[in-house]
């Protein structure tokens, strides 16, 4: 069903470090320990403490919901954190 290694593309590959030093300034922000060289290492304390059995090789077995539980605090602070970015753009144009 699902593929293993999974190819997440964003738009702008160049994008990719800024977007990792966003991650990992927000969930250092949010209380947890995050290795700068290695943000998306955080993924595998979110799933801890969320109680989702994240394996470092294979996580096919993880139902959608249990992926949400972890993708989602991630995700879901850094889309705050950028909107918070827009708006302090948005204030400084006026």
């Amino acid at each position: 069903m699902g593929r293993r290694n999974r190819n997440r593309r964003i738009l702008v590959p160049e994008a990719r470090e800024g977007l990792d030093r966003l991650k990992a300034k927000v969930m250092a922000k949010q209380g947890y320990t995050v290795d700068p060289d290695h943000p998306e290492h955080v993924k595998y304390e979110v799933a801890k403490e969320v109680g989702v059995p994240l394996d470092k090789d294979y996580n096919g077995n993880l139902t959608a919901k249990e992926a949400g539980k972890i993708g989602g605090p991630i995700g879901g602070n850094m889309v705050s954190e950028m909107v918070k970015m827009a708006k302090a753009q948005l204030g400084k144009k006026q």
